[in-house]
Protein backbone atom coordinates (compact mmCIF):
# COMPACT_ATOMS: atom_id res chain seq x y z
CA UNK A 1 0.00 0.00 0.00
CA UNK A 2 2.79 2.58 1.05
CA UNK A 3 4.51 2.02 -2.84
CA UNK A 4 1.05 2.53 -4.35
CA UNK A 5 0.91 5.78 -2.92
CA UNK A 6 4.19 6.61 -3.50
CA UNK A 7 3.83 5.76 -6.91
CA UNK A 8 0.69 8.44 -6.73
CA UNK A 9 2.92 10.97 -5.19
CA UNK A 10 5.86 10.89 -7.66
CA UNK A 11 3.18 10.67 -10.65
CA UNK A 12 1.43 13.73 -9.42
CA UNK A 13 4.13 15.67 -8.79
CA UNK A 14 5.91 14.71 -12.08
CA UNK A 15 2.83 15.32 -14.20
CA UNK A 16 2.66 18.54 -12.23
CA UNK A 17 6.35 19.91 -13.04
CA UNK A 18 5.46 18.25 -16.93
CA UNK A 19 2.18 20.69 -17.47
CA UNK A 20 4.48 23.68 -15.95
CA UNK A 21 7.19 22.72 -18.21
CA UNK A 22 4.09 22.77 -21.10
CA UNK A 23 2.90 26.33 -20.26
CA UNK A 24 6.35 27.17 -20.75
CA UNK A 25 6.61 25.92 -24.04
CA UNK A 26 2.60 26.90 -25.52
CA UNK A 27 3.43 30.66 -24.35
CA UNK A 28 6.07 31.59 -27.59
CA UNK A 29 3.58 29.48 -29.72
CA UNK A 30 0.63 31.40 -29.00
CA UNK A 31 2.45 34.29 -28.82
CA UNK A 32 3.44 33.58 -32.13
CA UNK A 33 0.08 32.73 -33.14
CA UNK A 34 -1.49 35.85 -32.04
CA UNK A 35 1.18 38.37 -34.21
CA UNK A 36 -0.18 36.18 -36.84
CA UNK A 37 -3.62 37.44 -36.34
CA UNK A 38 -2.80 40.59 -35.80
CA UNK A 39 -1.24 40.70 -39.12
CA UNK A 40 -4.25 38.69 -41.00
CA UNK A 41 -6.40 41.74 -39.39
CA UNK A 42 -4.25 43.90 -40.49
CA UNK A 43 -4.78 42.39 -44.37
CA UNK A 44 -7.78 42.38 -43.77
CA UNK A 45 -9.00 45.65 -43.01
CA UNK A 46 -5.83 47.65 -45.14
CA UNK A 47 -6.08 45.91 -48.39
CA UNK A 48 -9.60 43.27 -48.23
CA UNK A 49 -12.06 46.66 -46.57
CA UNK A 50 -13.56 43.88 -44.64
CA UNK A 51 -15.89 44.55 -41.94
CA UNK A 52 -14.03 44.10 -38.28
CA UNK A 53 -16.70 41.10 -37.70
CA UNK A 54 -15.97 39.37 -41.11
CA UNK A 55 -12.36 40.19 -40.85
CA UNK A 56 -12.72 38.22 -36.77
CA UNK A 57 -14.76 35.10 -38.35
CA UNK A 58 -11.91 34.48 -41.24
CA UNK A 59 -9.49 34.87 -38.17
CA UNK A 60 -11.17 32.16 -36.12
CA UNK A 61 -11.34 29.53 -38.77
CA UNK A 62 -8.06 30.20 -39.20
CA UNK A 63 -6.47 29.83 -36.00
CA UNK A 64 -6.28 26.70 -33.09
CA UNK A 65 -7.85 26.77 -29.91
CA UNK A 66 -7.79 29.22 -27.63
CA UNK A 67 -7.15 32.10 -29.88
CA UNK A 68 -9.71 30.63 -32.57
CA UNK A 69 -12.49 30.54 -29.66
CA UNK A 70 -11.82 34.73 -29.05
CA UNK A 71 -11.90 36.15 -32.62
CA UNK A 72 -15.43 33.67 -33.07
CA UNK A 73 -16.61 35.40 -29.80
CA UNK A 74 -15.65 38.93 -31.12
CA UNK A 75 -17.33 38.22 -33.90
CA UNK A 76 -20.31 37.15 -32.53
CA UNK A 77 -20.83 39.81 -29.72
CA UNK A 78 -19.97 42.82 -32.89
CA UNK A 79 -22.68 41.01 -35.11
CA UNK A 80 -25.39 41.47 -32.16
CA UNK A 81 -24.40 45.29 -32.27
CA UNK A 82 -25.46 45.07 -28.95
CA UNK A 83 -21.78 47.26 -27.50
CA UNK A 84 -19.20 48.35 -29.01
CA UNK A 85 -16.07 47.24 -30.76
CA UNK A 86 -13.85 48.23 -27.39
CA UNK A 87 -15.89 46.41 -25.49
CA UNK A 88 -16.55 43.20 -27.22
CA UNK A 89 -12.96 42.62 -27.38
CA UNK A 90 -12.33 43.53 -23.81
CA UNK A 91 -15.89 40.74 -22.74
CA UNK A 92 -13.79 37.99 -25.89
CA UNK A 93 -10.59 38.54 -24.22
CA UNK A 94 -11.54 38.01 -20.19
CA UNK A 95 -13.84 35.23 -21.41
CA UNK A 96 -10.65 33.22 -23.09
CA UNK A 97 -7.24 34.49 -21.04
CA UNK A 98 -7.75 31.75 -18.49
CA UNK A 99 -7.62 28.95 -21.39
CA UNK A 100 -4.32 30.45 -22.65
CA UNK A 101 -0.72 30.32 -21.68
CA UNK A 102 -0.38 33.82 -21.51
CA UNK A 103 0.57 36.28 -19.09
CA UNK A 104 -0.58 39.39 -17.82
CA UNK A 105 1.88 41.51 -20.26
CA UNK A 106 0.37 40.48 -23.31
CA UNK A 107 -2.96 40.85 -21.48
CA UNK A 108 -2.43 44.54 -21.35
CA UNK A 109 -1.33 44.73 -24.84
CA UNK A 110 -4.12 43.41 -26.14
CA UNK A 111 -6.68 45.26 -23.97
CA UNK A 112 -4.46 48.82 -24.66
CA UNK A 113 -5.08 47.37 -28.53
CA UNK A 114 -9.02 46.77 -28.45
CA UNK A 115 -9.15 50.30 -26.87
CA UNK A 116 -8.03 51.55 -30.17
CA UNK A 117 -9.91 49.11 -32.32
CA UNK A 118 -12.19 50.63 -34.70
CA UNK A 119 -11.93 53.86 -33.84
CA UNK A 120 -9.39 55.30 -36.55
CA UNK A 121 -9.05 55.71 -40.14
CA UNK A 122 -6.85 52.81 -41.51
CA UNK A 123 -3.72 53.97 -41.74
CA UNK A 124 -3.81 55.13 -38.18
CA UNK A 125 -5.54 51.47 -37.38
CA UNK A 126 -2.36 50.02 -39.38
CA UNK A 127 0.11 52.11 -37.11
CA UNK A 128 -1.84 50.76 -34.14
CA UNK A 129 -1.75 47.01 -35.09
CA UNK A 130 2.05 47.57 -35.61
CA UNK A 131 2.46 48.75 -32.57
CA UNK A 132 0.46 45.98 -30.81
CA UNK A 133 3.00 43.40 -32.98
CA UNK A 134 6.15 45.08 -31.58
CA UNK A 135 4.92 44.42 -28.08
CA UNK A 136 3.96 41.15 -28.26
CA UNK A 137 7.58 40.91 -29.92
CA UNK A 138 9.00 41.83 -27.43
CA UNK A 139 6.53 39.43 -25.01
CA UNK A 140 7.58 36.21 -27.06
CA UNK A 141 11.17 37.42 -26.68
CA UNK A 142 10.95 37.64 -23.11
CA UNK A 143 9.03 33.97 -23.10
CA UNK A 144 11.63 31.78 -25.19
CA UNK A 145 13.79 33.42 -22.70
CA UNK A 146 12.04 31.89 -19.83
CA UNK A 147 11.06 28.51 -21.89
CA UNK A 148 15.02 28.22 -22.47
CA UNK A 149 15.88 28.81 -18.82
CA UNK A 150 13.08 27.16 -16.88
CA UNK A 151 11.51 24.28 -18.74
CA UNK A 152 13.78 21.49 -18.03
CA UNK A 153 14.05 22.97 -14.64
CA UNK A 154 10.43 22.28 -14.22
CA UNK A 155 10.35 19.15 -15.19
CA UNK A 156 13.53 17.94 -13.01
CA UNK A 157 11.56 19.90 -9.86
CA UNK A 158 8.46 17.95 -10.26
CA UNK A 159 10.00 14.40 -10.23
CA UNK A 160 12.52 15.33 -7.29
CA UNK A 161 9.78 17.51 -5.52
CA UNK A 162 8.37 13.86 -5.48
CA UNK A 163 10.77 11.66 -4.78
CA UNK A 164 11.78 14.30 -1.28
CA UNK A 165 7.96 13.92 -0.27
CA UNK A 166 8.15 10.36 -0.39
CA UNK A 167 11.59 9.91 1.11
CA UNK A 168 10.40 12.23 3.96
CA UNK A 169 7.25 9.76 4.37
CA UNK A 170 8.95 6.59 4.33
Amino acid sequence: MKWIGALLILLATTWTGFETANRLSERPRQLRQLKTALQALEAEIMYGHTPLSEAALHLANQLPLPLSRFFQQFAETLQTGETSVKEAWQESLQSIWGATALKQGEFEVMKQFGETLGQYDRMAQQKQIALAIVHLEREEQDALEKKARYEKMAKSLGLLTGLLIIILLI
